[in-house]
């Protein structure tokens, strides 16, 4: 049985990057899990140091985080990952939970380069977890049951929203989220040199924009209304909005945003098949 207790847990992570990090740094501000109950591994100190600082413990050994922990994240670059897969496959007991960060690698080709009772889940997290306000999605592979799905969304949910989906919309939300914070940040830019056209200072057009963004976002999720209706709210008649908004429509913003999507999701379905 998977412990449930933060302080009964061991995570472990092969591969120390930037969103493993972030994840990482969610759960210690959250109390989920003590950061002397995690283990990394990576080839040098280069990102190693980071964790150290956290009060996580950290090795160069793939093999030791396996042995070390009941948790284990994939983190490593997907061209490594294989490699990493054959090492770490003899440690891989029945009571691993192997969850992968690793972008375009499917459930079945891990449960196949897994031994076959490996407790496999699969979740795509966004960079905005490493200020714990990241979307992430994750799915689960044939042995892993409820139990560890609650467990990972427990985990999860500290660094931000986490939903279980199919595994087919993971490279939806890749096209969505994952790359959609780059749409955003766009965006931003734009709202804040379209100020500093009209006169404002940079740096407060650029603090207004972002606090913009944050609160219109947070009335998404707090109202739950549709969006187009929370833009109507803002639109009076003869006003200031409609105006920008016809504007707006006039550049295809919305047919644009969406081939956005669209290609950004067909290049993630692309890299999963190389």
């Amino acid at each position: 049985r998977v412990a449930m207790e933060a302080s009964e847990l061991w995570v472990g992570f092969v591969g120390a990057g930037r969103m493993a990090g972030g994840l990482v740094r969610g759960l210690l501000q959250a109390g989920k899990v003590p950061a002397s109950n995690i283990l990394a591994s990576a080839p040098s100190d280069k990102n190693l140091d980071a964790w150290r600082e956290l009060g996580c413990r950290t090795t160069h050994c793939n093999l030791e985080v396996v042995h070390r922990s009941t948790l284990v994240f994939l983190a490593t670059k997907p061209h490594i990952l294989p490699g990493v897969l054959e090492e770490i496959r003899p440690a891989v007991g029945s009571h691993h939970i192997v969850v992968s960060l690793v972008a375009g690698v499917t459930i079945q080709t891990l449960q196949r380069l897994l031994p076959p009772w490996t407790k496999v889940l699969r979740i795509m997290p966004n960079l905005p977890c490493v200020v714990q306000a990241g979307a992430m999605v994750f799915s689960r592979g044939s042995n892993a049951g409820d139990e560890e799905a609650a467990l990972l969304k427990s985990l999860l949910s500290s660094c931000g929203l986490c939903e279980e989906v199919p595994e087919s919309y993971i490279d939806i939300h890749t096209g969505l989220s994952g790359s959609g914070v780059a749409y955003v940040y766009l965006f931003a830019e734009a709202l804040a040199e379209g100020a500093v056209k009209m006169g404002m200072p940079g740096a407060l057009a650029s603090r207004i924009a972002a606090q913009t963004l944050l609160g219109a976002a947070k009335m998404l999720l707090e109202t739950g209304e549709h969006p187009a209706k929370l833009r109507g709210d803002v639109c009076t008649p003869g006003g200031t909005t409609i105006y920008a908004l016809h504007q707006l429509e006039k550049g295809a913003l919305r047919a644009t945003v969406m081939d956005a999507v669209e290609a950004a999701t067909n290049r993630a379905c692309d890299m999963a098949k190389d």
